[in-house]
């Protein structure tokens, strides 16, 4: 179909006249247009393009959600390495950091000609994004700094990120960094839902945000209404383009349509850091979203460029940290929780109180020792806080306002699910349940195996696990394969849809891989990346059941402790049956071993540091990497004096003439494995 020119002209003025509305409402905060005129613009451009398909282009306003959910994420390199922030945590360790920047810039710190620029610190989810002729074409998590999952589909979806950059000749390749987070009236709406449906709610906006980035139906990303502010720039394809400074970054930022915190300053030294620090400590509660520190940065890109980084941090920028909130509650009662390993843990269930953003009702206690110490009662005034700003703890008792005629708390000394003895094993704080068939142990397990690094079984969450366990639909975890859409149905608020779902999820977990299922079995101890390390080395169920004490410790990484937790797990008759019964409903117990490398369980390459570059003929960076780090060595990301090979394949550019220069020995695909027993 020929398009005409009015229409072609008609596309492109709707395009410019939504982005502008989208850059006005979602970046300016400062809407231009009702959202009843943007919703009849934006339908007017949805049918021209359904119209005349081929006039659709990436950077359109109606192209932001797509129509299909990703299968998985794939892992990426980061362009730029995105690193991490040292944290300092009062002013003797922010001068601290300043005494060691200046040690590396003589000059600088002799004639005093420097500046800081402060930002805040946005508690979100970091975030790499990259433009070419300033198109969005890929958005990456931090993941390790070098590696990350590519969330493109689901990063489109956020308004504050443009998907074309406002800039009339635009680099041939921008990178930008930034931080992606849920704003708290976001936070509350999507919790209420979720309490409404009976999911599991989300701790805080932080895990809120991080767990949106990584849904694989875009369409759900977009429900959640993520935001992000914008922080750092680089400029590789055109460095004579690049700003000087930090705050002329900030700007030019701005002006290419991203988000940029607005409460930001440029101090002159410390002091003034300092004053700005103290200021927006209290001023930061009235933020309509979570900050927990200021970031200082050294104004100017070249002092940036000279300082460089370590291993783990940029040389010229700190994260000045506040201080856990503090807040005073009242202790209305102490109960205990029995988890899946049978550990019982006292919790404190409070007055509700803000901490942080996020309402607190509950404290754990940790353990009988933990509750000696405190020597907290029912009644009590306690000062509690946020771990990490995530997790409450009660940090002290104020017994001056306890109330008269409280007693010490006792631990139960049986188990209040089902009334079993408890035992407190030798050398161990945790009181335990060690009936296997507790309903607590069992929920816990059923929760633990369909969790999304286990089996991932989607729809079975923590209300659904109690119905099916309260009416005695299943009793083990095997018992899960077996459920049926029918009983299902006869569940409170569980329609014919959902049940099939959910029985269609449980089927389909059968598919994944025995490292997986291993993990899901909740032997203590064993986490994924221990899971994995044991079904390479054992690539079956039966070899690694019958494996003694002693092998199991031999394989590097494992280490005594988990060896005999291992081995014990093996030794309980309900345990091999649960395998056994897991086997015969179709569950991965075989380790997939094609065209995978074969795993060195040894220290032959104990205190050796390699780096890997380029493109190897048969490994994959991370096989090669698994390789090196089973067989003692460590593996880093740059070249440097303490590099002792560079495992080097096709392409592998500027760190193996850096390494050259150094006289680091030069390694191929071969020559490693000729390393390995």
């Amino acid at each position: 179909m020929t398009v005409s020119p009015d229409t072609q002209q008609r596309i492109t003025q709707l395009r410019e006249q939504l982005r502008d509305a989208g850059y006005a409402y979602y970046v300016l905060d400062d809407p231009i247009m009702p959202d009843a005129v943007y919703d009849k613009l934006y339908r007017e451009l949805q049918d021209l393009e359904q119209q005349h398909p081929e006039l659709v282009t990436p950077d359109s306003p109606t192209q932001r959600v797509g129509d299909k959910p990703a299968e998985q994420f794939v892992s990426v390199q980061h362009n730029i390495p995105l690193y991490s922030l040292e944290n300092a945590f009062d002013e003797g360790e922010l001068r601290k950091w300043e005494e060691r920047w200046k040690r590396q810039t003589p000059d600088i710190a002799e004639t005093g000609e420097f500046e800081y620029v402060c930002e805040l610190k946005i508690d979100g989810s970091a975030i790499a994004l990259t433009y070419e002729n300033g198109i969005l074409t890929r958005g990456v998590t931090r993941g390790d700094g070098t590696t990350g999952e590519e969330i493109t589909q689901n990063i489109r979806t956020i308004r504050s990120i443009p998907l074309k950059l406002s800039l009339e000749n635009p680099p041939e390749q921008i990178e930008i960094r930034g931080e992606a987070f849920l704003p708290l009236d976001e936070f509350e709406r999507i919790n209420k839902e979720r309490e409404t449906q009976g999911e599991n709610l989300f701790a805080n906006p932080r895990n809120a945000a991080a767990g949106t980035l990584r849904q694989l139906d875009p369409k759900i990303v977009d429900q959640r209404r993520l935001d992000f502010f914008a922080y750092t720039l680089y400029i590789p394809s055109d460095p004579n383009f690049h700003p000087q400074t930090q705050w002329e970054s900030l700007e030019l930022l701005q002006q290419m349509g991203l988000r940029v915190n607005p409460n930001r300053k440029v101090c002159a030294n410390l002091s003034e850091v300092q004053a700005y620090f103290q200021d927006w400590e209290t001023k930061r509660k009235g933020l309509p979203y979570l900050t927990d520190g200021v970031v200082v940065k050294l104004n100017a890109i070249p002092l940036q460029q000279q300082l460089g980084f370590t291993q783990k941090f940029p040389r010229w920028a700190i994260a000045l940290k506040y201080p856990a909130e503090e807040v005073p509650t009242i202790v209305q009662d102490i109960t205990v929780n029995v988890g899946r390993t049978g550990a019982v843990t006292p919790m404190a269930i409070m007055n509700p109180v803000q901490v942080a953003g996020t309402t607190v009702q509950r404290a754990t206690l940790h353990n009988q020792d933990r509750i000696a110490e405190l020597d907290i009662r029912i009644g009590d005034t306690v000062i509690i806080r946020k771990a990490g700003e995530i997790i409450p703890e009660v940090v002290r008792v104020l017994e001056g306002m306890r109330p008269p005629n409280t007693q010490p708390y006792a631990m139960p000394t049986t188990c209040p699910e089902c009334d079993s003895q408890l035992v407190r094993p030798e050398g161990e704080a945790v009181v335990r349940c060690v009936n296997s068939s507790c309903p607590a142990i069992l929920k816990g397990s059923l929760i633990h195996w369909a969790s999304r690094d286990a089996l991932d079984i989607n729809g079975l969450g923590e209300k659904l696990v109690e119905q099916i366990v309260e009416t005695q639909l299943v009793q083990s975890v095997a018992d899960l394969y077996g459920l049926q859409v029918e009983k299902l149905t006869q569940l409170e608020r569980m329609g014919k849809k959902s049940a099939e779902n959910l029985v269609a999820a449980i089927e389909n977990s059968k598919k994944q891989p025995y490292a997986r299922v291993l993990y899901g079995l909740g032997i203590r101890y064993v986490g994924k990346v221990n899971a994995e390390v044991l079904t390479q080395a054992f690539p079956n169920i039966e070899q690694l059941q019958n494996a003694s004490v002693e092998q199991l410790e031999n394989i590097y990484g494992i280490g005594l402790e988990i060896a005999k937790s291992v081995w014990q797990w093996f030794k309980i008759e309900a345990n091999l049956n649960l395998v056994k019964r897991l086997q015969d409903e179709g569950l991965q117990f075989n380790q997939e071993v094609e065209n995978k490398p074969k795993i060195a369980n040894s220290n032959t390459l104990a205190g050796k540091t390699f780096v890997i570059t380029g493109t190897l003929p048969s490994l994959s960076r991370k096989e090669a990497e698994q390789l090196i780090k089973n067989a003692g060595g460590k593996v880093t990301s740059s070249v440097s004096k303490n590099t002792d090979y560079l495992l080097a394949g096709k392409k592998a550019g500027s760190k193996l003439a850096k390494a050259e220069q150094l006289n680091v020995s030069i390694l191929s695909e071969e020559g490693l494995r000729e390393m390995l027993p």
